[in-house]
This record gives structure tokens, C-alpha cells and sequence, in this order.
């Protein structure tokens, strides 16, 4: 499954989810693609106030918003089927 960070750079609180999510998805077979919200002026209206923002490749409709913990994290990778996955 591939998983998107939207994120931008210089943005603390995007490197700390960062972190939280391959800690904590360690076990889990997924690739983390990082989206920088500043490219284009659609994504910075969308997201820019919100960021970051975990969402998944295929289900633009399914995103977690900042702040999330691990518990969170993992809540939401069982609920988008990834904890399915775990290795």
C-alpha cells in the first residue's frame, strides 16, 4: 500500500509525524510517499493550514490529520487495511 505524507519543508511538526510513522509502522509492508504542499497552489490551499496530513495513494477521501498519536497512526492503518499487512 502506498501511503501519503503531505508535508512541506521546514515544518517540524511534518518531521515528527514522519518519525512517529516509520516507527511505528516498521512491521507493516507499505511505501511512505512525501507530497510538499508548496508545489502547486491546489495542494496549498487544501493543505496548507493543515499539514501534515497521512492519507493513502488510492483513497484521496481517507486522510489523518495532525495531531496524531501511535495509537491514532494505528487505528487508522487497520481502518484503510494495512494492518493487515504486518510482517
Amino acid at each position: 500500500m502506498q501511503l501519503v505524507l503531505y508535508t512541506t519543508d521546514y515544518c517540524q511538526l511534518c518531521e515528527e509525524a514522519e518519525e512517529l510513522i516509520y516507527r511505528e509502522l516498521s512491521g507493516y509492508q507499505y511505501v511512505l510517499r512525501k507530497v510538499d504542499v508548496s508545489d502547486t497552489d491546489e495542494l496549498m490551499a487544501h493543505y496548507g493550514l493543515r499539514i501534515p496530513v497521512l492519507g493513502v495513494a488510492d483513497n484521496e477521501s481517507v486522510e489523518l490529520g495532525w495531531p496524531f498519536d501511535a495509537h491514532q497512526l494505528l487505528v487508522f492503518i487497520n481502518q484503510v487495511g494495512l494492518g493487515d499487512g504486518a510482517v
